[in-house]
């Protein structure tokens, strides 16, 4: 299983292109939180979310990105896997909150995949904030959405194994 949040939620999508493009084995499921998955800030919930998003902003992201590329094209697959080929990929649970920047991002990626037929759970959390699961223990819904995740992996990890 591969799993990341954010940037890491990119990176994830990022490692399994990478992993089938060099032939290697897939993980058997992976999870992307939040995930940020273009760099080039295409999604128009960058906009329209802004003013409800307390933890991100094209602001905020801008010199994350710029150092990240480093000149590089943001819309290259490898720096935003939201325009690679999804193709193979294995099965992927995405969750992301309708309040938050990246909704678009999310949203795109679960959709791309999906039509590339790859088996995606998308799961768009009402008034939830960027990677709101940090907040287990404190706001029942990050509780909920662990749990989700945890039951999600516990499906598709046994169904790997038989």
């Amino acid at each position: 299983v591969v799993a990341g949040d954010s940037a890491g939620g990119g990176l994830t999508a990022a490692t399994l292109v990478a992993l089938r493009d060099a032939g290697l084995p897939a993980p058997a499921a992976a999870v992307l939180i939040s995930p940020w998955v273009d760099l080039s800030f295409s999604g128009e919930s960058m906009d329209t979310r802004a003013d409800v998003d307390p933890m991100c902003s094209r602001e905020s992201l801008t010199p994350s990105a710029e150092a990240y590329l480093a000149d590089a094209d943001p819309q290259a697959p490898t720096a935003s896997p939201l325009f690679a080929d999804l193709d193979g990929l294995p099965p992927l649970l995405v969750h992301v909150g309708d309040a938050e920047v990246l909704l678009d991002d999310a949203t795109r990626f679960a959709q791309r995949a999906e039509a590339a037929g790859v088996d995606v759970t998308l799961d768009v959390q009402p008034e939830m904030i960027h990677v709101w699961h940090l907040f287990g223990g404190f706001v029942p819904e990050a509780d909920t959405a662990v749990a989700a995740v945890a039951r999600w992996l516990d499906e598709k990890v046994w169904l790997a194994r038989s």
